[in-house]
């Protein structure tokens, strides 16, 4: 099974709180946030807009004008990681 992996963020002060989203290869998608919960979706348009409306944005999408506004300089963070 193929799928791609996105991680998106959001800022709540200095905290920084992440999720991913993952778009099956049938073009479903699937979110899971900072509270352990997976939601499905549709499609990864709709998982972007339910994060979009969360004042989520797309990590690899950032800018260095876009990390100053949330207190932070790209390279400085990266994306959580695990084996499994």
């Amino acid at each position: 099974m193929s799928t791609q992996t996105q991680w998106w963020l959001a800022t709540l002060g200095r905290t920084i709180v992440w999720a991913r989203l993952r778009v099956r290869e049938a073009g479903t998608a699937e979110v899971f946030d900072s509270d352990g919960n997976t939601l499905a979706y549709d499609s990864e348009d709709t998982a972007r807009a339910a994060l979009m409306d969360a004042e989520f944005v797309a990590f690899d999408g950032l800018d260095q004008e876009d990390a100053a506004a949330r207190g932070f300089v790209p390279g400085e963070i990266v994306p959580p990681q695990a084996k499994d």
